[in-house]
């Protein structure tokens, strides 16, 4: 999912933490008094200036010290195969105690996953940050645990800035086009990144149908075919990808790609996430970061982004899964190390500590925006199906002669029959 480094640490880890999550096995077992649970995390590779670093092993060392009588046993698989493999577990009737994936509706909806009230105390329930612990639900019972969050901004590089006489970020999208048109009068090849290519197109329209007034879904379903979204997509084509000010090729590109252009001084504006901090900070470019705005002034609500954690009732290890899993974000566990570690904290309490330490500035406006973080359509079953069908069609609203209404409408037919 997102390529970031993070660090969560533990109460009895003085300054350790948990790493990126990796993908664990099948089948708990025990071994006399002794209860192993199986880990299913994903694991991640280099990635935009900095490893995701792999400290699980560090987590387990420190829980299974305090609690004797579990163990676990920790798989990682690549974070590209992870819900594949989760799934195909799954259907072949060899579910983990607890895995990371992206996906966690299917499960809870054919009732497979244990409910958080099950798992954590309610002081330890209520520390999660409202907004992403309503993203978890399903028919308002919280099935997904987040982790891993994020709620990207608006990054700039501030020497082209001021090489075509601009100030700061702007507050408008007509601020974003004069910034864009700025910048391409002094020769920057990719003014505005817009990154509608097939890794996270997602992410980045849900950030501009929310800036203009729309998004993806209501109570009932989807909701794509709306006038706010297609005044959205329509403003796009016409007023950034025709005049050139939105790269070559936006249907083609990746997250990835956009971020390495933009350390290489040839993006002057993208919506990313804190993970560009270090590798900013390491290519040692001036950047700015702010709000994504709305069409008319003011900050967006940012987008939520976050994976999953979960626990299968299969085991039947719903005890030891919770004890483990309250060790991990029970008060004062879970904390992002900053200065673009990647990743916020998922609790009050961690973003209270993150606010408090001088260290992790940089990451203060990020883990401010999360209260008002809005989310993909996740606690839908039919989610993943209507994820692909954005990234492959998504781009071709957007190109010349491109029709907005048509590739929305198309993803309401897509999420009616998926549901």
């Amino acid at each position: 999912m997102r390529r970031r480094q993070f660090f969560l640490q533990t109460a009895s880890l003085a300054g350790a933490g948990a790493g990126a999550l990796a993908l664990g096995g099948c089948g708990a077992g025990g071994d006399g008094d002794t209860v192993t649970l199986d880990l299913l995390v994903a694991s991640y590779d280099k990635s935009v200036g900095a490893a995701i670093g792999d400290q699980w092993d560090d987590v387990v060392k420190a829980f299974e010290k305090k609690h004797p009588g579990i163990r676990i046993r920790v798989e990682r698989v690549p974070f590209l195969k992870i819900d594949a493999t989760l799934a195909r577990r799954v259907k072949d009737g060899r579910a983990p105690d607890i895995a990371q994936s992206n996906i966690f509706a299917p499960y809870a909806e054919s009732g497979e996953l244990q409910p958080l009230e099950k798992l954590f105390d309610v002081p330890t329930q209520a520390d999660f940050i409202a907004s992403f612990a309503d993203a978890g639900k399903v028919d308002y019972i919280q099935y997904g645990i987040p982790i891993l969050a994020s709620t990207p901004r608006l990054f700039y590089n501030k020497a082209l800035f001021d090489r075509a006489g601009l100030t700061g970020a702007p507050t408008s999208w007509a601020g974003l086009k004069a910034a864009a048109k700025a910048l391409k009068a002094t020769g920057v090849p990719t003014p505005y990144a817009l990154q509608f290519g097939p890794e996270a197109a997602e992410d980045e329209l849900l950030t501009w149908l929310l800036a203009g007034g729309g998004g993806y879904s209501e109570i009932q379903g989807y909701n794509f075919s709306s006038t706010e979204n297609e005044a959205a997509l329509t403003w796009l084509r016409d007023e950034l990808v025709a005049p050139g000010l939105a790269g070559a090729d936006p249907a083609k590109l990746t997250r990835t790609d956009a971020y390495a252009q933009f350390l290489q001084g040839r993006v002057g504006m993208l919506i990313a996430h804190p993970v560009l901090l270090g590798a900013a900070d390491q290519a040692r470019l001036p950047y700015g970061h702010a709000p994504f705005p709305k069409r008319d002034g003011e900050a967006a609500p940012p987008v939520g982004l976050n994976d999953w954690m979960m626990v299968f009732k299969k085991g039947g290890r719903v005890e030891e899964a919770g004890q483990f899993l309250t060790f991990l974000f029970s008060t004062g566990s879970a904390k992002t190390y900053g200065g673009g570690q990647a990743t916020l904290p998922v609790t009050a309490s961690g973003s209270q500590q993150v606010r408090a330490d001088p260290d992790q500035r940089a990451l203060r406006e990020f883990v401010d925006q999360m209260p008002d973080a809005e989310f993909h359509p996740v606690g839908l079953r039919s989610w993943p199906t209507v994820r692909a069908a954005i990234r492959q069609r998504i781009g071709r609203a957007v190109t010349a002669g491109g029709r907005p209404a048509d590739v929305l409408e198309a993803l309401d037919q897509v999420g009616r029959s998926s549901a």
